[in-house]
């Protein structure tokens, strides 16, 4: 049945959730135990098709490892009987109840995400060492943050020094990003179409379609307040200096970028991303950075986040590895000022009925993005117009919880997270939607979203079954008998 269809659809968007915020501690769980553990009976073998000397090889590997009992082996990935055991007591320190998810289907998720990173190093799928390792700096820095001290978070991981903690911390997000890179090389290029959405939604019978929570509709107007134009040479002055001193005197781009850099995305690694032209950076960015030569360093250039010069460390076909600079002009007080009383004196005439408030936005508002679609909000998840309240960003929706429909904000200050230059704005609720069952039309975004979901998770259920029959795979006896979704134990 279709609601069966759309009940699966949102467990396989909503556990992985649950299962990645064990993962780290999963993982790390089980490369401890492969250090750590003492040896007995796996109950894996390699299957009797393969030639002696493969099979020789096979369990010389297993016993080599030293672990407490093989669960399965996925290709060279092995997944341990401790891991699905302490996954599933974090899920349910996590909230996660026994009704959510049980051992066997976390096995079947835990093989799936191998089955996806071994397809991933077969296919060349590459993903840098420095990407890896900044998302693991970040990582380690939020469990820092949590724990209190550097201490607590190696006495909990039972690890002996940073550097340890670290290089686990590389190997979990590898195999967690080769498993992510290969899924969407998978779906890359499924698209829907209209007719395809219609008779998606078509097919669910009326009184099993989906009911939409509470959503609201927000414009707004936005102020920038402008950098004087000595600042701003001041900033591009600075830039050519960090360049000439890279290029005549072999300093490090990488350190300068960690020294001087303003962009708290890339500071902390040298200024590192990597990225190809569908990678979501601002057009003038991409421009510059598909301009250069590896080696070479650009001139300084200005985005809307500010200047930057951008150094390309390595080009690999149509991705590069590149480092950049983000410095920002400062803006004096007066120029906030000035934008603030800007908006208060906007604010009044559009009550005062001088103009309407998407009159303003189009003539006033600093914002392309908005400005012209009469100051509406773009939903970042499906570029919808409405925000549903149970899914609303933090921060916005703490902006707009108290106004009355039609009502306009007083000025607010919202800093760029991305290191640019802090804007203010105004904001208006133009439309409020209640719940409601799916309605074609009114909902068509949605729907299409959902639809288009279903689609990709056939294509990869298609890919998983393919490659699960090409794949060495084996699964111990104590696990045979799980009711797993896919066929991980061949006849």
């Amino acid at each position: 049945m279709k609601l069966l269809k759309i009940k699966n659809l949102k467990f396989t968007i909503r556990h992985p959730r649950f299962i990645s915020a064990a993962l780290l501690i999963m993982c790390s769980m089980t490369l401890m135990a492969q250090d750590n553990l003492a040896v007995q009976d796996s109950q894996v073998e390699p299957p009797q098709s393969m030639d002696s000397l493969a099979q020789s090889e096979v369990k010389q590997a297993f016993k080599r490892i030293k672990l407490d009992g093989i669960a399965a082996v996925v290709g060279d990935y092995v997944i341990l009987e401790s891991d699905i055991e302490k996954t599933l007591i974090d899920l349910k320190s996590q909230g996660v109840s026994d009704q959510d998810v049980n051992r066997c289907q976390l096995l079947g998720k835990l093989m799936e995400d191998r089955l996806f990173a071994h397809q991933a190093v077969q296919d060349s799928v590459l993903i840098s060492d420095d990407e890896i390792a900044a998302i693991g700096e970040r990582q380690l820095q939020q469990l820092v943050s949590q724990a209190g001290s550097l201490d607590r978070v190696l006495k909990v991981y039972k690890k002996e020094d940073e550097e340890s903690f670290r290089q686990e911390l590389y190997k979990i997000n590898k195999l967690r990003m080769l498993s992510e890179r290969m899924q969407a090389k998978i779906v890359e290029e499924i698209e829907i179409t209209p007719e395809e959405v219609r008779q998606f939604f078509n097919d669910i019978p009326k009184e099993e379609r989906p009911v939409f929570g509470a959503e609201l509709e927000i414009s707004q107007i936005v102020k920038t307040p402008k950098a004087p134009e000595e600042e701003k040479q001041k900033v591009i002055d600075k830039l050519k200096e960090l360049k000439a001193d890279v290029e005549d005197n072999n300093a490090s781009f990488s350190v300068k970028a960690i020294l001087y850099s303003q962009d708290p995305g890339s500071k902390s690694k040298g200024g590192f991303y990597s990225m190809t032209r569908e990678t979501p950076f601002v057009k003038e960015f991409k421009d510059v950075a598909f301009s250069l030569q590896e080696g070479e360093i650009s001139e300084p250039f200005e985005t809307p986040f500010g200047y930057h010069i951008i150094y390309i460390e390595k080009i690999r076909g149509q991705e590069l590895d590149l480092r950049h600079i983000l410095m920002v002009p400062e803006v004096p007080s007066s120029a906030v000022k000035e934008a603030i009383d800007e908006l208060k004196d906007i604010k009044k005439k559009i009550e005062e009925g001088a103009f309407t408030f998407a009159e303003a936005a189009l003539n006033f508002s600093d914002e392309k993005e908005t400005k012209f679609d009469g100051g509406v909000l773009r939903n970042p998840t499906n570029y919808d117009s409405r925000f549903e309240l149970t899914k609303m960003d933090p921060s916005l929706y703490k902006q707009v919880s108290n106004l009355n429909d039609n009502e306009i904000s007083s000025p607010i200050e919202e800093p760029d997270p991305r290191g640019g230059q802090t804007k203010y704005k105004i904001l208006k609720i133009s439309n409020r939607y209640d719940e409601h069952t799916a309605d074609f039309a009114r909902d068509y975004m949605k729907i299409q979203e959902l639809a288009k979901t279903e689609k990709q998770l056939k294509a990869i259920n298609a890919w998983r079954a393919t490659h699960i029959e090409d794949t060495y795979i084996s699964v111990s006896k104590s696990n045979r008998d799980c009711d797993f979704a896919n066929n991980w134990v061949k006849e």
